[in-house]
């Protein structure tokens, strides 16, 4: 009788174990996923604003060149053009705070967007096939 108790408690400690390790490697993985997933966001984020901040510099460029050969001055043209990057950067600084609070929203939604969709995933996966519904036919009286 007391080996059959030692030999369940056993049992039950090698299948406790096993559980509480697949648990960790869960979370590991878990927490792999979305260090992946943010990494990638963020990447991608800083290659946009490279992109970006190429852009604004060429047309800065365009506008000093632009405005300098209509007023025969680069250097006039080109004081304008910085004259209106400062105005930017102002307006920028301004708004900062929305701005960061729309970055951040837009990384945790994409972020948790991923998440969500793999959890409808997986439980229309698990779930069971749902019965067909059948038609009843119309009752009619025959007289």
């Amino acid at each position: 009788m007391e080996d059959n108790f030692s030999n369940y408690f056993q049992e039950t400690g090698k299948t406790l174990r096993s559980y509480i390790q697949t648990r960790v490697d869960l979370i590991r993985l878990q927490a792999a996923g979305k260090l992946s997933r943010t990494v990638g966001v963020l990447f991608s984020m800083m290659l946009a604003f490279l992109l970006f901040f190429f852009v604004i510099v060429f047309l800065g460029m365009v506008l000093g060149f632009f405005i300098g050969e209509k007023t025969g001055s680069f250097t006039i043209g080109f004081s304008c053009a910085a004259a209106s990057f400062l105005v930017l950067m102002l307006l920028m600084f301004l708004l900062r705070k929305p701005i960061q609070r729309a970055v951040s929203n837009l990384i945790i939604r994409e972020i948790l967007h991923d998440d969500e969709t793999e959890e409808l995933q997986e439980r229309a996966e698990n779930r069971p096939p749902e019965p067909e519904e059948e038609q009843d036919e119309p009752v009619t009286e025959h007289h």
